[in-house]
């Protein structure tokens, strides 16, 4: 397809069909200066790893960045790590924030206006509903909750108490996924029948360590909340909590949800699926690990409209392929790599070998011919000029969260990429896919109820006991 003609038809598609936001809400895309009064105070809470620095791209780093917010509390109960992430804000330009160790007390200062959650999985609900309670807007990274139960009751928190609560699947903010989103639903490949994600990271055997002393800077209890507690071990501290299922959602759940995300996006599903399963395992390190959630996942899931989703997580060696997501449509399939959304449409003829086509080509043994050039290729100069997105992409900040700052001075729940109820749709596909894995069996899920069909087994997978250990517990109404 010639470059203007390509450029032409890629400007034809509106976004309002698609329907999902596109940049800030219209009243603060031309502002000149920020005044004191309209600065919000952001809280983070977990400051190891995504919600500190991270390499400039985490929650401290990029509340300190935006012009309307400042980091004016930290909080981790791994006392140790607070004097960094204190040095990483002020190096950005920010005041010496107030640090805490345990989040309630953080929760009792008068002038937060926003709370910023980057904890382990199973501290998200506990966290988000009791930061709503207090009137607080909630950032929260994905997955959005350790379960189904707390999923549903972070929803209800956020609209019983009218807050604005974002679900850190970043991915929604790059330009280019969104043009993606939008033209699939636009029939670029006609009707989307089937989604699928893959995800390789290859992941080291954690070994075995033994029980001991929590160490010094380090309040066990804490870190532990909702979940059982155990005595101290290196093994399900600080990053390694993802590899049990007591404390996370695995692999499958932690880098998964994303791409599930886009998936669902470009397919216009907005619903949990109706019939599930799911293979896998724990290869490899068996005899050497403890580790207990699998290293190698494939979950199905099937939709009330027929479409098929289908996410594959492996964490051992592969091949040199890429990880990522294709959408497969009745005119062709579609694919987004690096910065550019790949189009390969159909001409309704057969796949040929050496020119030869049917049972004729099948029977060389080689390999159908199958173009490597797109029909149409969609890249960043393919995009209108944004001047606030280059703007704010030269400030190195996540267009995410400022998306999410915008919607928190505005109130308009509509513009937010990524509202709590979406991440609750994601992430509950993990969960079901996990359930699946572990009861060894296609399940049958009731989407309004949000329960399995006659399947007390795989209820049991919807909740803690009792909401949790506590005082850690979950509440039982919102």
């Amino acid at each position: 397809m010639a470059t203007e003609k390509r450029r032409s038809f890629i400007r034809k598609s509106v976004m309002a069909s698609a329907g999902i936001t596109m940049g800030a809400p219209a009243f603060i895309r031309d502002y000149a200066k920020v005044q004191p009064s309209d600065i919000l105070n952001v809280g983070v809470i977990g400051i190891n790893d995504r919600g500190g620095f991270y390499g400039g791209s985490g929650h401290t780093a990029n509340f300190t960045k935006i012009k309307e917010t400042r980091v004016t509390a930290i909080c981790d109960c791994v006392e140790y790590l607070l004097p960094k992430a204190v040095k990483d804000i002020e190096n950005l330009g920010g005041a010496k924030p107030a640090t805490y160790i345990d989040y309630r007390r953080m929760l009792e200062s008068k002038d937060l206006d926003i709370v910023s959650v980057a904890t382990p999985d199973y501290w998200h609900a506990l966290m988000t509903i009791h930061s709503c309670q207090t009137g607080r807007d909630v950032y929260i990274e994905k997955p959005l909750a350790y379960n189904i139960d707390e999923g549903r009751k972070m929803v209800q928190a956020a609209r019983k108490y009218n807050r604005i609560v974002q679900t850190g699947t970043q991915r929604r903010a790059g330009r280019i996924n969104q043009k993606a989103i939008q033209m699939l639903r636009d029939g670029v490949i006609g009707e989307v029948y089937m989604g699928r994600a893959t995800v390789f990271r290859s992941r080291p055997s954690i070994g075995r360590k033994p029980d001991g002393p929590a160490p010094d800077g380090v309040n066990w209890d804490l870190y532990r909340g909702p979940a059982p507690m155990i005595p101290f071990n290196e093994n399900h501290f600080l990053y390694n909590w993802h590899w049990y299922w007591d404390t996370s959602t695995g692999e499958f759940g932690n880098n998964g949800t994303h791409f599930i995300d886009l998936l669902r996006l470009g397919m216009n599903i907005g619903e949990h699926p109706v019939r599930t399963a799911a293979c896998g395992g724990f290869y490899a390190y068996r005899d050497e690990s403890d580790q207990d959630v699998p290293n190698f996942q494939v979950a199905t899931f099937e939709f009330a409209n027929n479409a098929v989703i289908e996410l594959e997580v492996r964490s051992l060696p592969t091949p040199n392929e890429p990880w990522g997501f294709i959408w497969f449509g009745t005119k062709g399939y579609a694919y987004i790599s690096g910065n550019s959304f790949l189009i390969f449409l159909g001409d309704g003829k057969p796949a040929s070998v050496a020119g030869q086509t049917g049972t004729a080509a099948f029977s060389t043994g080689l390999q159908q011919d199958r173009t490597t050039v797109p029909s149409i290729r969609v890249d960043e100069s393919d995009l209108d000029p944004d001047p606030r997105r280059e703007e704010i992409a030269g400030a190195g900040i996540d267009f995410h969260f400022q998306n999410f700052v915008d919607c928190v001075k505005s109130r308009n729940i509509g513009d937010l990429l990524a509202d709590v109820e979406e991440g609750h749709i994601s992430t509950a596909m993990m969960h079901i896919g996990n359930t699946a894995y572990l009861t060894g069996r296609k399940l049958i899920f009731d989407g309004k109820a949000e329960r399995y069909v006659n399947d007390d087994e795989a209820n049991s997978y919807l909740s803690r006991p009792g909401g949790g250990r506590k005082p850690y517990n979950i509440p039982d109404r919102i």
